[in-house]
């Protein structure tokens, strides 16, 4: 029989924990059920769970928001975006338009949706016009992106991709110098898709425990149990504790389709910089749906501070687990959800926000912003 949130507790508590454990959980919706679940103060104060890569909006280049806003502003065209898409700023100069949101109100006719099946519907609805559907997101998101096209759209459409892949991310930081974290909490939804065996690397190559959870209190506190204990036997291994829907090889249909439709490419993220085979790229006959070619789209030069974070703001530090959101020095001060200067204090899986609505409204002190590293 599965053990409770509460039983699971009374276990991590018996173990004779070392000093220092430091777990990263890759995934924002990992994050926002940590955080909304009070976990990091129910679990003895030596365990460290720090946020990691997990956010599509945060890492999305600025560059392509920026694309999104002019296309959507110059062209005679409709665009559509996931709804956290919208309030993502550019680095633009004071009183111009730094936001979708923002050219929303200017005029520009611009459409928050939740699925792309949305997206075809309102294709469909507006042959005379081109829909240009700005498709930010992680495997999980992207497939279902390359089943619409699979599955054929309207020939007014076209696909503004900005699809990113999450392992690279956790592969780039355990590559370098300082990894910052000794064991891995792996997200369930990317595993059910790509399968587990994609977080395999993590104990093969640098032999740090790892478990895939999903977003019950009681598969997290698992998996955090299962990493626990890998440390301190010094056996690390890749553990499971999603079995219900994540299973060996992932969704082959969904796998089949991405494979069909789209290659991995480097790709740009945003504050981080290009890594290796890191995102997503419509390839073959799909090709003529990107708006890249279509609207022969290219970044300007002389722009300022392009595909960087806006200044003063950490969101990079903190998607890599450099810094926890509150030592951001734009936190809960210039930088909130009512006026968010950068992408992690946007979206619901960016840490900054979910801190936030968690009730941790104060930035921290100068003596805590080297936390995670110290």
């Amino acid at each position: 029989m599965s053990l409770t949130a509460q039983q699971w507790l009374q276990q991590i508590h018996t173990l004779d924990l070392p000093e220092r454990v430091r777990i990263m959980n890759v995934c924002g919706g990992h994050e926002r059920s940590i955080t909304m679940a009070g976990l990091r103060t129910a679990l003895p104060s030596n365990i460290e769970l720090i946020p990691g890569p997990g956010c599509p909006v945060c890492v999305c280049p600025e560059e392509d928001v920026y694309d999104a806003i002019q296309l959507a502003l110059n062209e005679n065209i409709i665009l559509v975006a996931f709804g956290d898409m919208l309030r993502v700023p550019v680095n633009a100069p004071k009183g111009d338009i730094r936001s979708l949101e923002q050219a929303r109100a200017a005029g520009a006719d611009i459409r928050p949706i939740a699925s792309p099946v949305e997206a075809v519907k309102i294709a469909t609805e507006h042959t005379e016009r081109t829909v240009v559907f700005f498709a930010a997101g992680f495997e999980t998101t992207t497939a279902p992106v390359a089943g619409m096209l699979a599955a054929g759209v309207p020939d007014n459409m076209q696909l503004l991709l900005s699809a990113r892949l999450t392992w690279p991310a956790v592969a780039m930081l355990l590559d370098s110098e300082q990894a910052g974290f000794d064991a891995l909490v792996a997200p369930g939804h990317v595993a059910t898709i790509m399968g587990p065996e994609e977080w395999q690397f993590v104990v093969d190559k640098h032999k740090l425990p790892t478990a895939v959870a999903g977003f019950s209190p009681e598969s997290l506190l698992a998996a955090i149990y299962s990493t626990l204990r890998q440390h301190i036997e010094g056996r690390p291994f890749l553990d499971n504790c999603y079995p219900e829907v994540v299973k060996p090889g992932g969704n082959t249909s969904a796998r089949k389709i991405l494979d069909e439709v789209m290659e991995v490419t480097d790709a740009n993220w945003r504050g981080v910089g290009v890594i290796p085979d890191s995102g997503f790229q419509l390839k073959g006959e799909y090709a003529a749906f990107d708006a890249r070619r279509h609207f022969m789209l290219c970044q300007d030069a002389h722009r300022k501070r392009a595909g960087e974070m806006p200044p003063g703001c950490e969101c990079a530090r903190v998607v890599l687990g450099k810094i926890y959101p509150n030592a951001c020095r734009l936190y809960g001060s210039a930088c909130t959800p009512r006026n968010p200067i950068g992408p992690c204090m946007v979206s619901d899986e960016g840490a900054c926000r979910i801190w936030w609505s968690g009730g941790l409204r104060e930035p921290a002190g100068h003596e805590s912003v080297n936390k995670v590293h110290s």
